[in-house]
């Protein structure tokens, strides 16, 4: 099996956090994972969020058993985790399995531009309180006959796809990076590449396809 050797104790732990976040909603979760030299990135899609989460990892050196340059490959979310010693700061890479359609359309590596309105982060975190607030109270003010999957779903997809300040974030992009554990600090920006959205954090990032653009530059890998 591949050895990674993350930089630290706390970048296993920081890994083991986001992976079991995302098994949280997902048991059967998968993550691609791609890797030069000492960086390593960790694609997931959270059920119901409709977003890429990405968490970046520091690698204190390349691979062992011949793999020394670059790593590609979708694997169980679970296996990965089963293997990550946070004492021992390695992790094991499972064997690869069939990828979910996700994760053969990531966002472009590059052309990011910054993207100016996104509000402060205690407003971002304020935003995602209000609008869980909010489904709460309407979902509970329904009939028992109306509390229906669809009238359910309709009114979650009206408040999340709200945008966020003078940008075009949706809400359940902050309700994402709140809820795997992304929106902590106050080291926030948002960036722009064609159709694609991306939340960054200190943490982690939420990727998003921005509504309206269909297909457009779109990466697959």
């Amino acid at each position: 099996m591949t050895v990674l050797h993350l930089a630290d104790e706390g970048e296993a732990a920081d890994l083991a956090a986001f992976l079991s976040r995302l098994l949280h909603y997902d048991r059967g979760a998968a993550v691609r994972l791609q890797a030069a030299g000492t960086a390593l990135a960790v694609f997931g899609r959270p059920p119901s969020f409709e977003v890429l989460a990405i968490r970046a990892v520091r690698l204190a050196k390349p691979y062992e058993d011949g793999l020394d340059v670059t790593l590609d490959v979708t694997v169980s979310a679970g296996e990965l985790l089963e293997t990550v010693d946070e004492s021992a700061a390695t992790a094991l890479v499972p064997a690869a399995v069939t990828g979910p359609p996700w994760a053969g359309v990531l966002p472009p590596r590059g052309g990011w531009r910054a993207e100016s309105g996104l509000p402060a982060p205690d407003v971002l975190r304020a935003t995602v309180s209000a609008a869980v607030a909010e489904f709460r109270s309407r979902t509970q003010e329904l009939a028992p006959d109306g509390r229906t999957r669809a009238e359910l779903d309709r009114i979650g997809r009206e408040i999340w796809s709200r945008t966020v300040g003078d940008t075009h974030l949706p809400v359940r992009a902050l309700h994402a990076a709140q809820s795997l554990g992304f929106l902590r600090g106050g080291e926030l920006a948002l960036f722009s590449s064609g159709a694609w959205l991306r939340l960054r954090t200190a943490y982690g990032s939420i990727a998003v396809r921005r509504a309206g653009l269909g297909a457009l530059d779109v990466s697959v890998r």
